[in-house]
């Protein structure tokens, strides 16, 4: 059973990304991020937990510092170094080699599938933070409700064909099969999903590199697409350790978030990609795998 404390760490940061879309409060002369102060919130729950040490305390505030230089610092050789130490730290916390972490098993060692091996499933408050992080200083947002209306129509194609080339080749793997359930399960890890796994993932491999290497490379001949590869194969080549077959569907899946991203230039459309596709994965065909 995860504690009430535990669960509150957890559901601040979950609100600070969320707010990470949110208008600066205003107080007289002072501006108030709404994220940061859930954020700081969680870090405080997180600490009376004990799901947060000391050590990582110094990594978020490490991450969050090189983040914000690579966004505002005025020479362009300080955001490069500090863009290049962004991405050692928020990989490094994304993967869980840094100390000061005791994170969460909301599922453990549950079949979801028939021939499928058991599922655990972690609130990564690491990874939770990377994407709250990445999110809020780094990356395109829609400013609007009629910009993220805008936003959606505009993928709605891609959303449709990544989904039938990833799972239509993941059947044709024999890597799942159709296997429809709504179990009590299925809101819990859709939410875990989207919060501590998937707006990090997007908010690294696009908001951050893509969009980067894209900026770097605009005035090359297809630099943007360049700027898609990379971004896919990459995303594919970080889910190596699950298997050859894991990865390319990984790096199929990245093409069609990639391509989300270079048609909107916001995050929210391949954060939105990303997380119809794991949660209609979850909720139709085997899951994780057949063995």
């Amino acid at each position: 059973m995860i504690s009430d404390t535990t669960l509150a760490t957890y559901i601040l940061l979950a609100a600070a990304i969320c707010a990470a879309w949110a208008k600066p409060l205003n107080f007289g002369r002072t501006a108030i991020q709404p994220w940061l102060a859930f954020f700081i919130a969680a870090l405080a729950f997180g600490m009376a937990a004990g799901v947060l040490r000391a050590p990582a305390l110094v990594a978020l505030a490490a991450l969050t510092g090189a983040a914000y230089l690579t966004a505002r610092a005025p020479q362009r050789y300080v955001r490069v170094v500090c863009g290049v130490v962004t991405a050692v730290l928020a990989l490094a916390l994304a993967v869980h080699k840094l100390p000061g972490f005791n994170n969460a098993i909301v599922i453990d060692a549950v079949t979801v599938s028939p021939g499928a091996p058991p599922f655990t499933q972690y609130a990564n408050f690491d990874k939770g933070a990377v994407g709250l992080i990445l999110l809020a200083l780094l990356c395109s947002r829609a400013r609007s409700w009629n910009e993220f209306g805008g936003v959606l129509k505009q993928i709605l194609p891609v959303l449709l064909a990544t989904l039938v080339a990833v799972l239509g080749l993941a059947v044709a793997m024999g890597a799942v099969r159709p296997d429809l359930k709504l179990s009590q399960l299925t809101m819990q890890f859709i939410a875990v999903n989207l919060f501590f796994t998937v707006v990090a993932e997007e908010a690294f491999f696009r908001g951050f590199l893509q969009h980067r290497l894209a900026e770097a490379l605009a005035r090359r001949p297809a630099g943007q697409w360049i700027a898609v590869a990379c971004s896919a194969l990459l995303f594919g080549a970080v889910h190596l350790p699950g298997g050859a077959a894991y990865a390319l569907l990984a790096t199929v899946a990245g093409v069609g978030y990639a391509y989300a991203y270079h048609l909107t230039r916001r995050i929210e459309a391949p954060i939105l990609l990303h997380i119809a596709l794991n949660a209609i994965h979850f909720a139709a065909f085997s899951y994780p795998a057949l063995r």
